[in-house]
């Protein structure tokens, strides 16, 4: 890397926590962002004056503190199919909870993990240890294998190249031929199964959600012991999951 590359992408992290901090805390002076992240005072003046002249900081009159300004509103629509389907899935999360009794989720692929964007936990003793906004590795996932197996081979292994497989259990499958094997079996079935792969007694069965371009926008899927989807229940609880994904893609334009 260059000089000026190196300085190009310090100027770019420099402005960039500028922003998170103003996000977090907001209202902050020249002089307390130059303090708390440690930014030569000449940087910080360029680089506040020209996020202030692209519409991304605002700064009071008089005491001169920065704010985040309109221009980061923009941004947002970036993700707003996600908060889309985010919005859409509640009901259908709902009901998959109150049909199957089972933890329902919705996830989204980032930067090569399933990440969890909404949760309705199920009633009863056993709790999942899930959250929104917490990541998982695809390999071992049912979510994150059918967010996966969407995509072309050469993704999924620049994937694999860059996190891994992270071995959950004894039943996580750690190996690349095993792993793109499965996907091949996603594809062709239609949904993925988690089974005891991420934690011993957990059993998790997921299916793809499509946009209106085709493209999966998102997996739903449902979480349980294996208790409560053996192979006397497990049919019920896969139709019911695919059932669901398909009601979720037409709700957002999918036309197969």
């Amino acid at each position: 890397m260059s000089v000026h590359e190196d300085n190009s992408s310090t100027a770019v992290e420099r402005a960039l926590s500028i922003l998170e901090t103003l996000a977090q805390r907001g209202g902050l002076s020249h002089a307390e962002l130059c303090r708390r992240l440690e930014i030569p005072k000449s940087t910080a003046t360029y680089l506040l004056a020209t996020l202030e002249r692209r519409g991304y900081l605002r700064r009071e009159r008089g005491e001169g503190k920065y704010h985040l300004g309109l221009k980061v509103l923009d941004l947002g629509r970036g993700v707003r199919t996600g908060e889309d389907l985010q919005e859409i899935a509640r009901p259908a999360l709902q009901q998959l909870v109150e049909r199957l009794r089972l933890t329902a989720h919705l996830a989204v692929l980032d930067r090569g993990e399933a990440v969890y964007i909404a949760k309705v936990e199920a009633p009863g003793f056993f709790k999942t240890d899930t959250w929104v906004g917490r990541r998982m590795p695809v390999n071992s996932t049912a979510v994150g294998k059918v967010l996966t197996a969407a995509l072309p081979e050469a993704e999924v292994e620049a994937i694999i190249k860059e996190r891994g497989f992270k071995k959950q259990t004894s039943k996580t499958i750690v190996t690349q031929g095993k792993f793109l094997r499965e996907l091949e079996k996603v594809r062709a079935q239609g949904y993925a199964i988690d089974d005891e792969e991420n934690s011993l007694g957990g059993r998790c069965v997921a299916a793809a959600v499509y946009d209106s371009a085709g493209n999966v926008a998102g997996s739903v899927g449902v979480s349980g012991t294996t208790a409560q989807s053996d192979p006397a229940h497990l049919p019920k609880v896969i139709e019911a999951v695919k059932s669901a994904a398909r009601k979720l893609s037409q709700q957002l334009g999918y036309r197969p």
